[in-house]
């Protein structure tokens, strides 16, 4: 399953209102491994940003004013994330942008071009109902450092989701002590270990250990006067 876990910085909240992307950054995953084959461009966005948006970035004019438009990228962009499963936190935020960009080339809308769009945020609400589900607070909860991150970057950020996204969808690829302590200093819960069932290693008894564990079990057969619960358990099943 490949797998790429997007991110955008833009000049402003609303395309429609002619704010535009400025970079873009996706982490490919592949069968739930980071493959390292990455996807990052900032793009000149023939305007300013707005205060806030750049208070958020850092992106000045002058540093985009030489960097390539997204006219520029836009088949590579496509090339690189078609029939993926592209996983976005806030998706709809990101793909009003693409979409707007896209149209402004004439091309179909960016959900056309990949297999599926996973919002990251909405999986977060459904399994942390009532609790804060920014990206830095999903960090917090996962133990995922992010102290790095002075500004938004959208490299950055897929980055960081990609790691959250692969923490709260270990399921069945993982066995987690489900041990929790309060936080001093937050007030919430802090994931005690966890260990991917693929790094287990498995010792398996030999057979001195074995005829040792049949021992006790006949003794504790004696004991209860018929078969005790483990050999209860592990009998067959009869026919």
């Amino acid at each position: 399953m490949r797998q790429i876990v997007l991110d955008t910085e833009t000049t402003g909240l609303n395309p429609r209102s002619g704010d535009r992307i400025i970079e873009v950054g996706c982490v490919e995953i592949v069968n739930r491994r980071l493959t390292g084959n990455n996807f990052h461009t900032y793009i000149n966005p023939e305007r300013d940003s707005e205060e806030g948006a750049l208070a958020v970035h850092g992106l000045t004019t002058e540093f985009l004013s030489d960097k390539p438009k997204f006219a520029e990228i836009a088949d590579e962009l496509r090339d690189y994330v078609r029939d993926a499963e592209v996983i976005i936190h806030n998706a709809p935020f990101d793909l009003g942008f693409l979409d707007a960009e896209f149209a402004r080339l004439g091309f179909p809308r960016f959900a056309t071009h990949v297999a599926a769009v996973t919002d990251t945020l909405v999986q977060a609400k459904e399994m942390h109902p009532g609790k804060r589900n920014s990206l830095d607070a999903l960090c917090d909860r996962y133990g995922i450092s992010n102290a790095h991150r002075a500004l938004h970057g959208a490299l950055l950020d897929a980055e960081l989701l990609a790691e959250v996204y692969l923490a709260m969808t270990r399921g069945q690829n993982s066995l987690t002590i489900d041990l929790t302590v309060e936080s001093n200093t937050s007030g919430g819960e802090q994931l005690i270990e966890s260990i991917s069932v693929s790094e287990m290693v498995i010792v398996r008894a030999s057979e001195d250990e074995v005829a040792e564990h049949e021992a006790l079990l006949d003794r504790l057969d004696k004991e209860a006067k018929g078969s005790c619960v483990w050999r209860l358990e592990s009998a067959p099943a009869a026919n």
